[in-house]
């Protein structure tokens, strides 16, 4: 995996974030926190997570290792998810420039649950990619469930025909 194949996944978790995030915007409060029944109780629960555990690999790439998630409830609604995404998202793409060509296949240490781990860089940003392209489907489904009518297409060919398009 070459840098430029990263920064085009990481175009494609921030393109597929943003749709979904628009979409959560359709829900009133009450339907942002209910509980559902899924793997998180409810749409914020789940976007918290998601943004949570992109927050705990990117401080990993800054050489910490944070031992647990933000709290959903941080995240009273969209605007504020939005919001730390946004900042978020400015220090993903500094580790990846930081990291660059070379740092692709460096072993990135770090420790989880007590225990050390290391994999590639490269092995990690896919992770959380891959990670973000799951949680958004189940985003998507609740949304459904919830009776949103506009909910968007994140797949990575929906991405890719939008960026030959322009």
């Amino acid at each position: 995996m070459t840098l430029t194949d990263l920064e085009i996944l990481v175009d494609f978790h921030y393109w597929a974030t943003r749709h979904v995030l628009t979409a959560t915007e359709a829900l009133s409060p009450e339907q942002f926190t209910r509980d559902l029944g899924n793997s998180f109780p409810s749409v914020r629960d789940t976007l918290a997570h998601l943004y949570g555990a992109e927050w705990i690999w990117c401080s990993r790439w800054n050489g910490e290792s944070p031992a647990a998630l933000p709290d959903p409830q941080a995240f009273p609604d969209v605007a504020s998810l939005r919001t730390a995404w946004n900042a978020h998202e400015q220090q993903v793409r500094a580790a990846l420039k930081r990291f660059g060509e070379r740092g692709v296949d460096t072993p990135l240490e770090y420790v989880r649950n007590g225990v050390r781990q290391a994999q590639p860089f490269a092995y990690t940003l896919q992770h959380v990619v891959n990670h973000g392209t799951y949680h958004r489907g189940q985003v998507v489904t609740m949304l459904r469930q919830l009776g949103v009518s506009q909910v968007p297409t994140t797949d990575l060919i929906a991405f890719y025909r939008e960026r030959q398009a322009v």
